[in-house]
């Protein structure tokens, strides 16, 4: 098995799922991913990370099934599956900075937990995303599903086991922007840089805050934002950034 291969420079981490050939979780894939991601909760280095895989094939074709199979190992024990399949897509959920998926291929079952975990997604014209459970006698993903799409649409895509094209993936709001797969990491790459940008803390208490309020109602997400706010505006950090902005403006 190869490694998640990582690349970091000018604060963007570019991590590269790299399990050939199409890039389905096993056990061990999961416990990596898990590590890696964790690391950037102490890794001062890092801004943003950009999420993709290796090759055409797929994003992420989902969990491996060979390692689903009933044996004496006590990795295929179904509810240590559940649970480290939990703590992959929460530790890119979790993740102290932004996460920004470049989805090059299919993202399938848990390649569309991966997905749905980042904070936005760019893809290719070759992506699609889809829950292919049903048709192997399992359930899940539907929380997932419905951070991306409509409630009707998720139920669809659940009952079905339809795959949604990159394209009609946009126009739910669910992609960003789609591309070439020669161009997928460029254009990715442009939003990491304009966020790599900002200031650190901010993007950190940034995301903390829009993961605590997803699913708060409207007073109360304001009012936990409000709070972050005041103890964000007095950090060093903060105040240097307003006196070079208003000498900037003081500039002009």
């Amino acid at each position: 098995m190869s490694p998640i291969n990582l690349e970091i420079q000018d604060k963007i981490a570019i991590a590269t799922m790299d399990y050939p050939p199409v890039n389905a979780l096993s056990a061990d894939a999961n416990n990596e991913i898990i590590q890696l991601f964790d690391s950037f909760h102490t890794n001062k280095d890092v801004n943003v990370v950009v999420l993709t895989a290796s090759g055409s094939r797929a994003f992420c074709a989902g969990v491996d099934l060979n390692s689903r199979l009933p044996s004496g190992n006590s990795q295929n024990d179904p509810s240590a599956h559940y649970r480290r399949a939990r703590e992959t897509f929460n530790s890119i959920y979790e993740c102290a900075v932004p996460v920004i998926g470049a989805i090059n291929g299919p993202a399938l079952g848990a390649g569309l937990a991966i997905a749905a975990s980042c904070d936005f997604l760019i893809a290719s014209e070759n992506a699609n995303f889809g829950l292919p459970e049903i048709d192997v006698g399992l359930l899940g993903g539907a929380g997932h599903l419905q951070r991306l799409f409509p409630q009707s649409v998720t139920r669809m895509m659940n009952y079905t086991a339809k795959r949604m094209p990159a394209e009609e993936a946009k126009s739910y709001g669910a992609v960003i922007e789609v591309t070439t797969l020669e161009n997928l990491l460029p254009k990715t790459l442009e939003y990491a840089e304009i966020i790599s940008n900002k200031m650190s803390l901010g993007l950190r208490m940034a995301k903390a805050t829009l993961n605590q309020i997803e699913w708060m109602d409207l007073k109360n997400a304001y009012k936990f934002e409000q709070t972050q706010t005041e103890i964000l505006q007095s950090s060093d950090e903060a105040i240097e950034a307003k006196k070079a902005f208003l000498n900037d403006s003081n500039k002009k």
